[in-house]
């Protein structure tokens, strides 16, 4: 071993990122022990609720008294309205082995909000897969990150939901595309903007922009150039997905979907296949992001047919929870009126 000194810089960078590292298994682990604690103080409040019955009320000036001792004794980490999340902490998830030890207090406080079991699990699981902040799962929920990526999904995975059956997620890419994506952060409300100002703010928003694409992607290039003996083209955003193993080619589009796109698009992933895909990438995918769908360019294009060419809504303002619901269950009518229609029409030609 060398006994030769670490310049004083260095030194002092090494014992800085030593002290950061302990500092934040320390916080990690007092905020595993603090999730844990508050679930077994819902558990004893609503056991002393229930005293042997099904359901009992909690006298409030009980819950005032017992809140007023813990303050005097712990800090006002313990009044009423914690214990009472703290309850519903114990109601809302029963089995504390099913605790996330990476997600905070805050994160539960929010998934709690939920009604919907799958939703809520798989929120949960997402916001520790992907080291979601509170802000971020919060945003997710928002605009209803779960019910769009449910959108997407065919008849039998609905259906699943629908009974409250938890689905895996294979790797098929639409079932890591949405429909409609939700730019918002961009701050493109004016409706002036061109093209090369939604790509320049996409660029400026990267970190957002991922998040809201979904699970697994990474940038990698913008403007990327495609050479051919009939001159150069350029894709306006190149990313790649770990899990699906592939590059998603996005093109941007201010207008409503043209089949003049879908072509675009094609020819696109055709050359990329040919120049940039390397032999151990999954086939590649391309993503059209339109200001506005057009069902039968969808449904009489190559779009209907293909697995690597998807077309997507971009909403550039936040839409109330209600017009997104509305939204979404227009989208998912329509896509179980064509797969029902497909099904009849293999059916008859079987007959």
């Amino acid at each position: 071993m060398s006994n030769q000194k670490l310049p004083e810089a260095t030194l002092y960078t090494a014992i800085a990122e030593v002290i950061q590292q302990a500092r934040q298994q320390v916080k990690q682990a007092v905020n595993q022990q603090m999730v844990q604690a508050y679930w077994h103080i819902g558990r004893l409040i609503v056991e002393e609720e229930q005293q042997g019955q099904e359901r009992a009320e909690y006298g409030k000036q009980q819950l005032e008294q017992l809140s007023q001792r813990l303050q005097n004794e712990f800090g006002k980490g313990f009044d009423v309205g914690n214990l009472r999340n703290m309850r519903q902490f114990y109601l809302t998830i029963p089995k504390h082995y099913t605790l996330c030890s990476v997600l905070s207090w805050s994160h539960y406080r929010i998934l709690m909000r939920l009604e919907n079991p799958s939703a809520r699990q798989w929120y949960a699981d997402e916001a520790a897969q992907q080291n979601w902040s509170v802000r971020a799962l919060e945003r997710q929920i928002g605009v209803l990150y779960y019910e769009r990526l449910l959108a997407s999904k065919d008849k039998s995975v609905v259906e699943q939901e629908a009974q409250q059956k938890t689905a895996a997620l294979p790797d098929d890419p639409r079932e890591f595309l949405r429909d409609p994506y939700i730019l918002d952060f961009l701050n493109l409300q004016d409706k002036t903007y061109q093209e090369n100002d939604l790509e320049q703010a996409i660029i400026s928003n990267l970190q957002q922009f991922l998040l809201e694409l979904g699970k697994g992607f990474a940038f990698v290039e913008r403007q990327q150039r495609i050479r051919t003996d009939d001159g150069d083209y350029f894709i306006d955003l190149v990313f790649y997905n770990f899990h699906l193993k592939c590059f998603l080619l996005i093109d941007l589009k201010m207008h409503k979907l043209t089949h003049q796109d879908v072509g675009q698009m094609d020819m696109y992933v055709r050359m990329y296949e040919e120049q940039k895909r390397r032999p151990d990438d999954n086939p590649t995918i391309g993503l059209i992001l339109c200001s506005e769908h057009n069902h039968t360019v969808a449904r009489y294009s190559v779009l209907s047919e293909n697995k690597q060419l998807f077309a997507s809504k971009y909403l550039t303002e936040l839409p109330s929870e209600e017009e997104l619901r509305r939204e979404l269950e227009r989208e998912r009518d329509r896509v179980l009126r064509i797969q029902e229609a497909a099904a009849h029409y293999q059916s008859d030609l079987t007959k």
